[in-house]
Protein backbone atom coordinates (compact mmCIF):
# COMPACT_ATOMS: atom_id res chain seq x y z
CA UNK A 1 0.00 0.00 0.00
CA UNK A 2 1.04 3.20 -0.91
CA UNK A 3 0.38 6.82 0.46
CA UNK A 4 -1.42 7.40 -3.35
CA UNK A 5 -4.74 6.46 -2.00
CA UNK A 6 -4.66 9.58 0.47
CA UNK A 7 -4.49 9.92 4.14
CA UNK A 8 -5.80 7.60 6.90
CA UNK A 9 -8.05 9.05 9.72
CA UNK A 10 -6.87 7.11 13.03
CA UNK A 11 -9.88 8.17 16.22
CA UNK A 12 -9.35 6.94 19.76
CA UNK A 13 -12.41 6.73 20.67
CA UNK A 14 -13.53 7.74 24.49
CA UNK A 15 -14.65 10.85 26.30
CA UNK A 16 -12.66 14.45 26.96
CA UNK A 17 -12.19 15.60 30.33
CA UNK A 18 -9.89 14.65 32.78
CA UNK A 19 -12.01 12.38 35.23
CA UNK A 20 -12.38 10.19 32.06
CA UNK A 21 -8.61 9.96 31.17
CA UNK A 22 -7.78 6.84 32.88
CA UNK A 23 -10.87 4.85 32.18
CA UNK A 24 -11.30 1.68 30.20
CA UNK A 25 -13.14 3.72 27.66
CA UNK A 26 -10.57 6.19 26.60
CA UNK A 27 -8.09 3.39 25.72
CA UNK A 28 -8.77 4.76 22.03
CA UNK A 29 -7.18 8.23 23.09
CA UNK A 30 -3.99 6.91 25.04
CA UNK A 31 -3.09 4.78 21.72
CA UNK A 32 -3.93 7.96 19.70
CA UNK A 33 -2.04 10.30 21.94
CA UNK A 34 1.06 7.52 21.67
CA UNK A 35 0.63 7.65 17.71
CA UNK A 36 0.73 11.49 17.90
CA UNK A 37 4.07 11.26 19.87
CA UNK A 38 5.81 8.78 17.33
CA UNK A 39 5.03 11.20 14.20
CA UNK A 40 6.16 13.83 16.40
CA UNK A 41 2.56 15.76 15.68
CA UNK A 42 0.57 17.88 18.33
CA UNK A 43 -3.51 17.78 19.62
CA UNK A 44 -5.20 20.53 18.63
CA UNK A 45 -8.72 21.68 17.96
CA UNK A 46 -10.12 21.22 14.78
CA UNK A 47 -11.74 24.35 12.99
CA UNK A 48 -14.44 22.25 11.27
CA UNK A 49 -14.67 19.44 13.76
CA UNK A 50 -15.78 18.86 17.49
CA UNK A 51 -12.42 17.33 17.58
CA UNK A 52 -8.55 17.74 18.47
CA UNK A 53 -6.82 16.28 15.71
CA UNK A 54 -2.41 15.60 15.45
CA UNK A 55 -1.45 15.30 11.74
CA UNK A 56 2.06 13.61 10.74
CA UNK A 57 3.34 11.17 8.54
CA UNK A 58 4.89 7.83 9.69
CA UNK A 59 8.08 7.74 9.12
CA UNK A 60 10.07 9.81 6.41
CA UNK A 61 7.45 10.13 3.51
CA UNK A 62 5.04 7.68 4.59
CA UNK A 63 1.74 7.25 4.40
CA UNK A 64 -0.56 10.50 6.23
CA UNK A 65 -2.16 9.98 9.33
CA UNK A 66 -5.43 12.46 10.63
CA UNK A 67 -5.11 11.52 14.50
CA UNK A 68 -8.65 12.48 16.13
CA UNK A 69 -10.19 12.13 19.25
CA UNK A 70 -13.73 13.41 19.42
CA UNK A 71 -14.42 16.25 21.91
CA UNK A 72 -18.16 15.37 22.20
CA UNK A 73 -19.05 12.26 24.53
CA UNK A 74 -18.68 8.78 23.02
CA UNK A 75 -22.50 8.18 22.11
CA UNK A 76 -21.50 11.72 19.57
CA UNK A 77 -18.67 10.14 18.41
CA UNK A 78 -19.57 10.00 15.00
CA UNK A 79 -20.32 13.49 13.78
CA UNK A 80 -16.65 14.74 14.56
CA UNK A 81 -15.66 11.53 12.62
CA UNK A 82 -17.74 11.86 9.44
CA UNK A 83 -16.91 15.74 9.26
CA UNK A 84 -13.38 15.24 9.48
CA UNK A 85 -13.31 11.98 6.97
CA UNK A 86 -15.26 14.31 4.62
CA UNK A 87 -12.91 17.01 5.05
CA UNK A 88 -9.82 15.39 4.39
CA UNK A 89 -11.90 13.33 1.45
CA UNK A 90 -10.98 10.30 3.31
CA UNK A 91 -13.38 7.55 2.41
CA UNK A 92 -14.70 4.86 5.51
CA UNK A 93 -12.36 1.80 4.59
CA UNK A 94 -9.05 4.39 5.22
CA UNK A 95 -11.01 5.21 8.65
CA UNK A 96 -9.58 3.25 11.89
CA UNK A 97 -11.82 3.32 15.28
CA UNK A 98 -9.20 2.53 18.32
CA UNK A 99 -12.10 1.15 21.16
CA UNK A 100 -12.72 -0.42 24.33
CA UNK A 101 -13.90 -4.09 23.66
CA UNK A 102 -15.27 -6.00 26.51
CA UNK A 103 -15.78 -9.14 24.41
CA UNK A 104 -11.94 -9.92 24.69
CA UNK A 105 -9.99 -10.98 27.76
CA UNK A 106 -7.69 -7.92 28.65
CA UNK A 107 -4.37 -7.75 26.94
CA UNK A 108 -5.38 -9.14 23.81
CA UNK A 109 -5.71 -7.11 20.62
CA UNK A 110 -8.25 -7.75 17.48
CA UNK A 111 -8.46 -6.45 13.96
CA UNK A 112 -11.20 -6.35 11.77
CA UNK A 113 -13.04 -4.51 8.88
CA UNK A 114 -16.96 -4.00 9.31
CA UNK A 115 -19.06 -6.02 11.50
CA UNK A 116 -21.07 -5.74 14.26
CA UNK A 117 -20.80 -3.00 17.02
CA UNK A 118 -21.30 -4.95 19.83
CA UNK A 119 -23.35 -2.87 21.85
CA UNK A 120 -20.20 -0.16 21.83
CA UNK A 121 -21.88 3.26 21.79
CA UNK A 122 -19.01 5.22 19.87
CA UNK A 123 -18.58 2.35 17.01
CA UNK A 124 -22.86 2.73 17.08
CA UNK A 125 -22.46 6.63 16.55
CA UNK A 126 -19.39 6.13 13.56
CA UNK A 127 -21.25 3.64 11.79
CA UNK A 128 -24.60 5.77 11.81
CA UNK A 129 -22.81 8.79 10.87
CA UNK A 130 -20.45 7.75 8.38
CA UNK A 131 -23.60 5.49 6.71
CA UNK A 132 -21.70 2.46 6.83
CA UNK A 133 -20.00 -0.16 8.79
CA UNK A 134 -17.12 -0.84 6.55
CA UNK A 135 -14.43 0.81 8.41
CA UNK A 136 -11.74 -1.18 10.21
CA UNK A 137 -11.43 -1.41 14.11
CA UNK A 138 -8.44 -1.99 15.96
CA UNK A 139 -10.35 -3.80 19.37
CA UNK A 140 -8.32 -3.33 22.77
CA UNK A 141 -9.57 -5.98 24.93
CA UNK A 142 -10.92 -5.27 28.44
CA UNK A 143 -12.22 -8.45 29.40
CA UNK A 144 -15.17 -8.53 31.12
CA UNK A 145 -16.93 -6.95 34.41
CA UNK A 146 -16.12 -8.88 37.68
CA UNK A 147 -19.21 -10.37 39.51
CA UNK A 148 -22.40 -8.51 38.40
CA UNK A 149 -21.00 -5.17 37.30
CA UNK A 150 -22.73 -2.86 35.38
CA UNK A 151 -20.80 -2.86 32.01
CA UNK A 152 -20.98 1.01 32.26
CA UNK A 153 -19.61 1.15 34.93
CA UNK A 154 -17.40 -1.05 34.32
CA UNK A 155 -15.76 0.74 31.35
CA UNK A 156 -16.40 3.75 32.96
CA UNK A 157 -13.73 3.24 35.41
CA UNK A 158 -9.92 3.34 35.83
CA UNK A 159 -7.66 -0.30 34.97
CA UNK A 160 -7.06 -1.77 37.90
CA UNK A 161 -3.60 -1.43 39.45
CA UNK A 162 -2.50 -4.64 38.33
CA UNK A 163 -3.97 -3.96 34.65
CA UNK A 164 -1.91 -0.73 34.67
CA UNK A 165 1.75 -3.01 35.23
CA UNK A 166 0.94 -3.72 31.72
CA UNK A 167 -1.10 -1.15 30.43
CA UNK A 168 1.80 0.82 28.61
CA UNK A 169 2.68 -1.99 26.72
CA UNK A 170 -0.22 -2.90 25.24
CA UNK A 171 -0.91 0.48 24.03
CA UNK A 172 1.68 0.95 22.74
CA UNK A 173 1.30 -2.52 20.87
CA UNK A 174 -2.02 -0.96 19.94
CA UNK A 175 0.10 1.92 18.24
CA UNK A 176 1.54 -0.92 16.34
CA UNK A 177 -1.58 -2.87 15.20
CA UNK A 178 -2.67 0.59 14.22
CA UNK A 179 0.26 1.46 11.97
CA UNK A 180 0.65 -2.00 10.47
CA UNK A 181 -2.83 -1.66 8.81
CA UNK A 182 -2.22 1.11 7.24
CA UNK A 183 1.31 0.10 6.00
CA UNK A 184 0.52 -3.50 5.53
CA UNK A 185 -3.24 -3.69 5.20
CA UNK A 186 -5.70 -5.46 7.23
CA UNK A 187 -5.30 -9.38 7.03
CA UNK A 188 -1.75 -9.67 6.98
CA UNK A 189 -1.73 -7.33 10.12
CA UNK A 190 -4.45 -10.01 11.66
CA UNK A 191 -1.99 -12.86 10.73
CA UNK A 192 0.52 -11.14 12.83
CA UNK A 193 -1.19 -9.94 15.86
CA UNK A 194 -4.18 -12.56 16.57
CA UNK A 195 -1.49 -15.22 17.90
CA UNK A 196 -1.41 -13.77 21.44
Amino acid sequence: MTDEAGPWLVVGLGNPGREYAGNRHNVGFMVADLLAGRVGARFGRHRRAVAEVAEGRLGFGGPKLVLAKPLTYMNLSGGPVAGLAQFHKIPPERVIAVHDELDIPYGQLRVKCGGGEGGHNGLRSMSKSLGTKEYVRVRFGVGRPPGRQDPADFVLSDFSSVERKELEFLVDRAADVVESVVTRGVEPTQNLYHGG
